[in-house]
């Protein structure tokens, strides 16, 4: 099927008991054995839930995976999926990473042993040169966050293979419409659901797919034994909300291309970085392994000052953490998504001052061209 229909039929969009064309919220924390020797689908909600396990098949049918799992969050599904590597692994990670992974990276990792080299991931030369005995992942997003910069994920995922190595891949930026890393080799693929995934600021969730069984089974031992598991209505409005992600990446990225190419002309604007235009340094690497650009872009206005004056003057957008949604969210990296990573390294990276990140919503696009042109002129 294509992507439009399997977004509304995975399989699991009807209730089996009752009809229903929506899979209850199975509001239960604890499940009824029939008898002593009949060990029941369900026991006990942390361990499996029915709307729980309704998603997870679900966004592993999305990815084109044969496993999927719901984490709490975001960084619960990335973690959970890190904490499969034992104590003295090595990790390589691209340098460009979200700040919450930077953080869980360097703060929390390390006190297991696991230590990370942090490369320029567009460069696959940089990758192979990290790679130590102790290395035993590759840990991937591309576009990157903040600055989109494109990584070649089917050469990155040939040297993890070359070397017997995990290849993880956050693909929150693209969501499954756009982008599926599973087709191109990639062992294990993440999202922050929060983002297009949820897609409406409702709800914190995350999820990881892979098609190894016994790695499988090593991510459900975590996941499981960890806890931090997607609850039954968080999971119903998660699948609500991929019932309307291909309608909403296709508008949202339509207005995106449309913002970048007039912020690209403008000359209060001193870079752009998004995909979607010619002059991407990663653009055709990213049309050779997506279907679109993306809703996401950055831009640089050259100072905190300017910044400033932008955001006190832009009325559409909100102004917030995150991305994805069905608002327009506009972000500051430097105090927001990657405030936990060093400021030397946030400015070696072009994660500066000046910096916004904007991901476009369904709001009319001529409305937003107008808001940001009218904040534009009180810099």
């Amino acid at each position: 099927m294509k992507f439009d229909t399997l977004a509304l039929h995975t399989g699991v969009e009807i209730c089996p008991h009752t009809g229903a064309s929506s899979v209850p919220i199975f509001q239960s924390s604890t499940f009824h054995w029939e008898s002593l020797d009949d060990t029941p689908k369900f026991d006990y909600a942390r361990s499996g839930n029915p709307t729980r396990a309704a998603l997870e098949h679900a966004i592993a049918a999305l990815e084109g995976a044969r496993h999927g799992f719901a984490f709490s969050s975001g960084m619960a599904a990335i973690t959970g999926v890190l904490l499969t590597l034992s104590a003295g692994s090595h990790i390589i990670a691209c340098e460009d990473v979200y700040g919450g992974t930077f953080r869980a990276l360097t703060k929390v990792f390390t006190r297991l042993g696991i230590e990370t080299t942090f490369v320029d991931t567009t460069d696959l030369n940089q990758i192979e040169a990290a790679i130590r005995p102790q290395t035993r992942a590759i840990y991937l997003e591309t576009p990157s966050n903040p600055n989109l910069r494109v990584t070649d994920l089917a050469g990155a995922v040939h040297i993890a293979r070359d070397h017997g190595l995990l290849s993880i891949v956050d693909n929150t930026f693209m969501s499954p419409c756009l982008q599926n890393p599973h087709a191109l080799g990639a062992d294990v693929v993440v999202h922050s659901a929060t983002k297009f995934l949820g897609g409406h600021s409702d709800v914190v969730a995350g999820v990881a797919t892979c098609n190894d069984d016994d790695l499988a089974e090593e991510i459900y031992l975590i996941q499981n034994g960890c806890g931090g598991v997607l609850g039954p209505q968080d999971s119903w409005l998660l699948m609500r909300g991929i019932k309307t992600l291909p309608l909403r990446i296709r508008q949202s990225q339509a207005t995106a291309s449309q913002i970048a190419a007039y912020l690209s002309q403008h000359s209060k604007v001193h870079n752009v970085f998004y995909p979607g235009l010619p002059t991407h340094p990663g653009a055709e690497i990213h049309q050779r392994q997506a279907q679109g650009p993306g809703a996401v872009l950055s831009f640089d206005l050259g100072s905190s000052d300017a910044v400033r004056r932008f955001v006190e003057h832009l009325h559409v957008p909100i102004f917030a953490v995150s991305l994805g949604a069905v608002e327009t969210i506009l972000s500051y990296p430097a105090r927001m998504s990657h405030a936990a990573m060093p400021e030397e390294q946030r400015r070696r990276l072009g994660i500066t001052d000046g910096l916004l990140r904007l991901s476009v919503g369904l709001e009319d696009a001529e409305d937003l061209l107008e808001d940001l042109e009218h904040a534009l002129r009180k810099i």
